[in-house]
C-alpha cells in the first residue's frame, strides 16, 4: 500500500511537474556555469600574532586586563570596526576582505583550560600580490590597536565604577559607626555591667537586703504581737486610744461626768428622778456626753488638716487609757509605722530585683545587636578598604596598560593556482541538487494549496473531531458523458453499488429508525454532493425503500437528465406554483423501481425565499409521509446559506468531502458551525477516494459507452 505521504506528493507532482522541471534546469545550469569558470591564480598573504605581556606590572589589574586582553575571539578581531578601517586603507569592499580573511585562534586544552599556543594564524587571498599584503599587515596592525583599544577602554571602566562606588562606600561604613556608636551610649553600660559583674553584685546585694528587711519586720511583728497582749488592743485601737486619751478637752469632760455621775449616785437616794435637781444633773450629764461625742468625733474624724482615725469607737471607753498604757500604745504605733516603712523598703526592692533580672535576662540580645553592628562596621570597612586598594591598584596599572597583541610573524605572500573544477563532478551534484530543490518546490506548492490529498488526510480529520465516517466512495468513470451528465450507477450488477450500499446502511444505523428525511451537502462546488445524492437513492430504492431525491439547489440547472427524467420547462416561470403541485412536481425515474425525484426548476431568482414558502413547507410534510427516505440535494455551504434554510425540514446532515478539493480550513469551520449549532451534523462521505475497483471485461454501465469496458481504476475520473 502506497503511502499517504507519497501520494500527496504524486498528486502535487501531477499538478505543478512543469515548475518542478523549471527549477531543476535552473540549478544544472548554474552548476554548468561554476564548472565552465576559467582559471584563476591567486596571492595568499600569511601572518600572525601573538600574546604580549608589559616588560614590568606592578598592579594585579593589569595582570587582570592583560589576560581579558588573551581572549579575544574571531567575531572581536573581525569586527566590522576594523574591516571597515582596513577597507578603507586599501581601498577594498570590506564584503571582499571579510570573505577572503581566515583567522584561526589557539585552541584551550578541554580538561586544563590553557591556550596550547599563543599564535594567532592569518591569511588573505587576493588576486593582486602588494595588496594581498598591504590588506593583511593593515588588518594585523588594527587588531593590535583593537586589542589596546579595549584594555584600555576595561581600565577605565574599572576606575569610573570604582570611584562611582567609593562614596556611597565611604557613607555606608559613616552611617554603620554611627549606628554603633548610638548603640554604645545606650546599651554599653549595661553590658558592661554585665560583663564585669556588677549587676549580679546588685541583685545579690539587693537579695541580702531584702533578708535583713524581712528579719526586722519579723522582730517588729513580734513586738507588736507582745504589746497588743499587754494592752488587749489592736494597732488601731491603741492609735484611736491614745489620741482619745491624749486630748485635754476630753479628759476635763470625762472628769465633769464623773462628777455629776458622782453627784447622782448620792443624791438618788434621798430624792426622786422627777426631782428638779435629779433633772437638773441628768441634764448635765446628757450635756457633756454630747460635747465628749462631739470633740470625739473631731479627733476622730481628723478635722483642721489631722489624719482621721478609725470610725465606730466608744468615745468614752476609748479615751480611758493611763499615762503608761498611753506609752505602750504610741510604741505600738511606732512600730506599725517602722513596719509600713520596711514593707514598703521591701517592694521596692523586689523591683528593683526584677529590673535587674530583666535587663541582665536582655544582655545576651543586647550583646548579639552589638555583635552584628561590629560585623557591619568591619564588612563595610573592608569593602571600602578594598576599594581604596583598587583604586590605587588601577591608577597604577595605567602606565602599564597596552596592547595584548603583537605581531609574531610578519606577512608572507605566495602564489595559489586555484584549479578548475571538474565538469562531471560538478555536473552530478549540480543534478541531485536541482533533484531535491525541483522536489522540495513541488512538495513545498502541493502543500500550500491547503486541501487534502488523500481519502487519509480527511479520515485523521473528521477523527480528531469526532464526526463519523458514513462511506468511502471511489470515482467512477465517466468518459463519452456530457459535461451536465452525473455518473449513477443504473445496473444492479454494478460494483460501484456496494459502496452506495454500505453509505446507506450507515446512515440508517446512525439516524435511527424516524429517520427520514437526509439533507446532503458539501462545502464547495466539485466535491460530488449530486453524485452522492443520486446515488444514495438509487441504492435505497435497489434495497426495496421507497425513495424521493428533491433537488433543493436553485442556483443550478436541475440534473435530473442523468436518470433520464426531463424537467418541467415551465418550471423557472412560476417555481411556487410548480412546487404547489404535489402530483405533477414528482417525476418517477424509469430506469430504477421505487425511485422518484423532484427535479429543480432552477436557477431562479430569490432561491431562499422559495425555500421559506408556505408551498415548500407544505411540500415537505406530504413527501415525508409518502416516501421512507427524502434526499435533498443542496447547494454547498461555501456558496450561501440555502442548506441551513431548508434543514429545518431534514432529520440530519451528511458532508461530503473529495481529496484534491476539499479546503481543510474550510471543512473544519463548517464542522464547528453544524456542532455549535446543533443542527443535527451525522456524519461526513469521502467521495472520489483512491480505492482500485477491478471490473468484469463483460461488464458495461448501462449509460456508458463501450470504451468504459477496460476502465479498470476510477482514477481521474471527472465529476
Amino acid at each position: 500500500m502506497t503511502p499517504p505521504i507519497v501520494k500527496r506528493y504524486l498528486i502535487a507532482f501531477d499538478k505543478y511537474k512543469w515548475i518542478g522541471l523549471a527549477s531543476f534546469g535552473l540549478v544544472v545550469a548554474g552548476s554548468m556555469v561554476v564548472a565552465l569558470q576559467p582559471q584563476q591564480s591567486k596571492y595568499v598573504a600569511s601572518g600572525a600574532l601573538t600574546y604580549n605581556r608589559p616588560p614590568v606590572s606592578f598592579s594585579a589589574t593589569g595582570i587582570e586586563i592583560n589576560q581579558q586582553g588573551q581572549e579575544l575571539n574571531e567575531d572581536i578581531l573581525l569586527s566590522e570596526q576594523v574591516i571597515e578601517v582596513v577597507a578603507a586603507k586599501v581601498n577594498v569592499q570590506p564584503k571582499k576582505i571579510t570573505q577572503n580573511v581566515v583567522l584561526k585562534t589557539p585552541e584551550k586544552e578541554p580538561k586544563t583550560g590553557e591556550i596550547r599556543s599563543t599564535l594567532i594564524e592569518l591569511q588573505y587571498k587576493d588576486s593582486d600580490r602588494l595588496r594581498a599584503r598591504q590588506t593583511l599587515q593593515e588588518l594585523m596592525q588594527a587588531m593590535i590597536q583593537l586589542s589596546a583599544e579595549i584594555n584600555t577602554r576595561r581600565l577605565k571602566a574599572i576606575i569610573s565604577k570604582v570611584n562611582e562606588r567609593l562614596p556611597q562606600a565611604k557613607k555606608e561604613l559613616q552611617a554603620a559607626e554611627r549606628k554603633l556608636e548610638l548603640y554604645d551610649r545606650k546599651e554599653r553600660p549595661a553590658i558592661l555591667a554585665a560583663e564585669n559583674g556588677s549587676l549580679l553584685e546588685a541583685v545579690t546585694g539587693s537579695q541580702i537586703q531584702q533578708r535583713q528587711i524581712q528579719f526586722t519586720i519579723t522582730g517588729i511583728d513580734a513586738q507588736i504581737r507582745s504589746l497588743q497582749d499587754k494592752l488587749g488592743l489592736n494597732v488601731n485601737q491603741a492609735y484611736v486610744s491614745s489620741a482619745l486619751s491624749a486630748d485635754p478637752i476630753i479628759a476635763n469632760l470625762r472628769a465633769q461626768i464623773y462628777q455629776t455621775e458622782s453627784q447622782i449616785e448620792v443624791l438618788k437616794k434621798d430624792l426622786r428622778p422627777e426631782h428638779p435637781t435629779m433633772v437638773q444633773l441628768r441634764r448635765q450629764k446628757e450635756g457633756y456626753e454630747t460635747l465628749l461625742r462631739q470633740r470625739g468625733g473631731e479627733v476622730v474624724g481628723g478635722e483642721n488638716g489631722t489624719a482621721p482615725l478609725p470610725t465606730n469607737v466608744s468615745v468614752r471607753s476609748q479615751s480611758n487609757l493611763d499615762p503608761a498604757r498611753q506609752v505602750l500604745a504610741n510604741q505600738m504605733v511606732a512600730l506599725q509605722t517602722q513596719r509600713e516603712t520596711l514593707q514598703q523598703q521591701l517592694r521596692d526592692l523586689v523591683k528593683e530585683e526584677a529590673r535587674l533580672r530583666q535587663e541582665y535576662s536582655l544582655v545576651p540580645n543586647k550583646q548579639l545587636e552589638r555583635s552584628r553592628l561590629e560585623q557591619d562596621v568591619a564588612l563595610k570597612k573592608a569593602v571600602y578598604d578594598q576599594m581604596q586598594v583598587k583604586q590605587t591598584d588601577a591608577r597604577t596599572a595605567e602606565a602599564e596598560t597596552v596592547s595584548s597583541l603583537g605581531i609574531a610573524r610578519p606577512p608572507i605572500v605566495m602564489a595559489n593556482t586555484q584549479e578548475r573544477l571538474s565538469v562531471p563532478v560538478t555536473l552530478g551534484v549540480g543534478s541531485l541538487l536541482g533533484l531535491l530543490v525541483g522536489g522540495g518546490v513541488v512538495f513545498l506548492l502541493g502543500s500550500l494549496e491547503g486541501t487534502f490529498k488523500t481519502k487519509e488526510d480527511i479520515r485523521d480529520s473528521l477523527k480528531q473531531r469526532e464526526v463519523p465516517l458514513l462511506g468511502e466512495i471511489p470515482l467512477m468513470p465517466v468518459d463519452g458523458l456530457n459535461v451536465t451528465d452525473v455518473p449513477v450507477v443504473l445496473s444492479p450488477e454494478s460494483l460501484y453499488l456496494e459502496f452506495y450500499e454500505k453509505f446507506r446502511s450507515n446512515l440508517r444505523r446512525i439516524g435511527g429508525k424516524n429517520f427520514k428525511v437526509v439533507l446532503i451537502t458539501s462545502t464547495s462546488s466539485s466535491e460530488g454532493k449530486t453524485v452522492s445524492a443520486y446515488n444514495l437513492g438509487i441504492a435505497s430504492a435497489r434495497a426495496g425503500k421507497r425513495t424521493l431525491i428533491v433537488e433543493t439547489d436553485l442556483r443550478s440547472p436541475s440534473r435530473s437528465a442523468s436518470l433520464r427524467v426531463a424537467p418541467e420547462p415551465d418550471a423557472t416561470v412560476e417555481p411556487l406554483r410548480y412546487y404547489a403541485s404535489l402530483s405533477e412536481c414528482i417525476r418517477l425515474v424509469p430506469d430504477v423501481e421505487n425511485l422518484y425525484i423532484l427535479p429543480s426548476p432552477g436557477p431562479v431568482r430569490q432561491s431562499a425565499a422559495i425555500l421559506e414558502s408556505s408551498e415548500m413547507r407544505r411540500l415537505m410534510e406530504d413527501v415525508r409521509q409518502r416516501f421512507d427516505l427524502v434526499i435533498l440535494d443542496t447547494p454547498p455551504l461555501g456558496l450561501s446559506n440555502d442548506a441551513l434554510l431548508i434543514q429545518p425540514y431534514s432529520d440530519g446532515i451528511v458532508l461530503v468531502t473529495r481529496p484534491n478539493y476539499t479546503q481543510e480550513n474550510v471543512l473544519s469551520e463548517a464542522i464547528d458551525q453544524l456542532v455549535e449549532s446543533e443542527l443535527g451534523l451525522l456524519g461526513a462521505v469521502i467521495d472520489g477516494a483512491d480505492i482500485t475497483v477491478s471490473l468484469p471485461p463483460s461488464f458495461v454501465e448501462p449509460n456508458s459507452p463501450p470504451e468504459e469496458e477496460s476502465q479498470a481504476v476510477a482514477n481521474g475520473a471527472r465529476r
